[in-house]
């Protein structure tokens, strides 16, 4: 069985990502054992969104065009409305996700990240939640979506909100100790 110690975690994110939803899934993971890595458009540096005004950077090690699925064990998509929302257009990262997904590998998004599940064809027929807002967004692509901090369906880890993070970085844990996720289509 795979440990989070041997782990590689892939974070996806781009500019106007949720604070904590970047920065406490990338240092707890980190804490725990696993390499993680940060992936942007460009591969620079991106600013976060904290509160009702821009955060701190977030480092970049590569471009989300450069990263393969078959290098981690994990991709992690932080939330915010701006990051998913500008993301969700983007084909390479949207692509990135969909190996991930065909590959049996964990897949963990948050707040409002669940768009680029979406857009990815990935919640029909799975249990899912989100940030309330966009509840309808995931329930008219099929997601079956559930009011709860985490919910895991087949190593497709969601959560809802900030407050939500522990859980979520817990279940990631949970998800990628399990190992591959074999999902047959809903």
């Amino acid at each position: 069985m795979p440990k989070i110690e041997n782990a590689r975690i892939l974070v996806v994110a781009t500019h106007g990502f949720e604070q904590s939803e970047l920065e406490f899934p990338r240092d707890q993971l980190r804490v725990k054992g696993a390499k993680v890595d940060v992936a942007t458009l460009d591969g620079k540096a991106i600013t976060g969104w904290e509160g009702t005004d821009w955060g701190r950077e977030a480092e970049a090690d590569l471009r989300i065009v450069e990263a393969k699925a078959e290098d981690y064990d994990a991709i992690v998509l932080p939330g915010g409305q701006i990051n998913p929302d500008l993301l969700r257009v983007e084909a390479d990262a949207i692509s990135l996700i969909k190996a991930f997904y065909a590959k049996g590998k964990v897949v963990a998004a948050v707040c409002h990240a669940p768009w680029l599940l979406v857009e990815a064809g990935l919640v029909k027929g799975r249990q899912v939640t989100s940030y309330p807002s966009i509840r309808t967004d995931v329930e008219n692509a099929g997601g079956l979506w559930q009011d709860k901090e985490v919910v895991a369906d087949l190593g497709l880890v969601t959560s809802r909100k900030p407050e939500d993070l522990k859980a979520f970085v817990s279940k990631i844990v949970e998800e990628i100790e399990e190992g591959r996720h074999d999902r047959q289509a809903a």
